[in-house]
């Protein structure tokens, strides 16, 4: 299959993942946290090279790494924290995913905060004069910010938002979901409160392993309680980092996997990484807008992209699409990719879009199915 979706799950993998995640199966139990005896010590070590990696590829040295399996719940933990210490106003960008509104919804209906959103221009640029008109206007508590759009790969300048926000003492976060280890961004910097990452996207590692940075001296209080191996006499969630939030049983095998892509892209280097997914991404527009029966949606010279392209067909539904792509081989994804806020913007909601996105090991085999697959989809219109 020719593989159109990883701004959902990277696919294919380094090498490396795979036969280190076989190693880890086969070799190693115990679980992070519980037990002193051998192969326990191993999994700490794995977990604590695994948080180095993330840090030198975030540029975070001095803040604390916490693992949790989903970037949704290391953006519920984030978001429902700051809102407990009492925040009132929210700003949050127009691609945000549902990971993000969703949780702010169910606390706008409590009546506990108010919403607004950052603006941008008609070429989606972020409109930075006017932002900083709204801060002032209406005063952030709290800024949250994609870093690059799941719908249309839309980069967001995040440094000079939250370099504004923090003008105002804003409490600052940036969900990297669709960046990590693809886009090079200094999370040390004081400005960055918070960063969210998700391990199996472009980090290129297995799901079920993702996380957040965050200020180790931030008092942010706990909202999800359980087991860590530590201090278990104490019926409060531990004070100390991360122990106070990475309850339950960690996925080892995860671990390992991520341990293994944030090495592999570390030796490549960021840079890398980027120039070749861009190089994917640039062939893929290419190919999409050599047919007149498609149209791309929200991309402009002059802004900067992650391997994300959306697009509409003329007389094919974005449902109908999908299933087209998929017995022809070609995996893509369709409809609002869980950010209607986007599509709202964007102009196509309802219905959605068709989204193809590439990493950096899409090859010319997958773009040469792709291409029998539209020249098919065209003939048969």
């Amino acid at each position: 299959m020719a593989y159109f979706d990883n701004a959902a799950t990277s696919f294919s993998k380094p090498e490396t993942v795979y036969q280190r995640m076989d190693q880890f199966n086969r070799n190693t139990s115990g679980s992070f946290g519980r037990g002193n005896y051998g192969i326990t010590g191993h999994v700490r070590g794995l977990t604590e090279e695994t948080r180095s990696n993330i840090q030198r590829l975030l540029q975070c040295a001095s803040k604390q790494v916490v693992f949790e399996p989903t970037a949704t719940i290391s953006l519920n933990i984030t978001i429902q924290g700051v809102i407990e210490k009492g925040v009132r106003t929210v700003y949050i960008s127009p691609f945000e995913h549902n990971a993000v509104t969703r949780t702010l919804h169910h606390y706008v209906k409590a009546g506990k905060i108010k919403v607004l959103q950052l603006a941008v221009q008609k070429d989606y640029k972020y409109d930075l004069q006017r932002i900083q008109y709204q801060f002032e206007n209406d005063t952030p508590d709290f800024v949250i910010v994609s870093h690059a759009s799941n719908v249309i790969g839309l980069v967001a300048p995040v440094g000079q938002i939250c370099e504004m926000a923090k003008q105002f003492n804003a409490v600052t976060l940036v969900d990297m979901a669709q960046t990590a280890g693809l886009i090079d961004c200094n999370i040390g910097s004081e400005i960055f409160d918070f960063a969210v990452f998700a391990g199996h996207k472009t980090l290129l590692g297995p799901t079920g392993i993702s996380g957040f940075v965050m200020k180790p001296d931030f008092p942010l209080p706990a909202v999800m309680f359980g087991g860590t191996g530590f201090e278990s006499a104490n019926q409060d969630m531990p004070l100390s980092l991360p122990e106070r939030f990475e309850f339950g049983t960690m996925n080892g095998v995860g671990v390992a996997g991520l341990h293994a892509s944030t090495k592999w892209i570390l030796e490549r280097g960021i840079d890398y990484i980027y120039s070749k997914e861009s190089e994917n991404r640039k062939r893929l527009i290419e190919l999409l807008s050599s047919y007149d029966f498609v149209t791309i949606v929200g991309n402009h010279s002059g802004n900067q992209y992650v391997g994300i392209v959306s697009c509409l067909m003329d007389g094919v539904s974005s449902d109908t699409a999908g299933q087209l792509f998929a017995e022809r081989n070609v995996a893509v994804r369709t409809g609002l990719h869980c950010a209607p806020l986007a599509h709202q913007q964007l102009g196509t909601y309802p219905a959605g879009t068709i989204r193809f996105s590439v990493s950096c090991l899409t090859d010319d085999e997958d773009f040469t199915t792709l291409e029998a697959a539209l020249d098919d989809i065209y003939d048969n219109l």
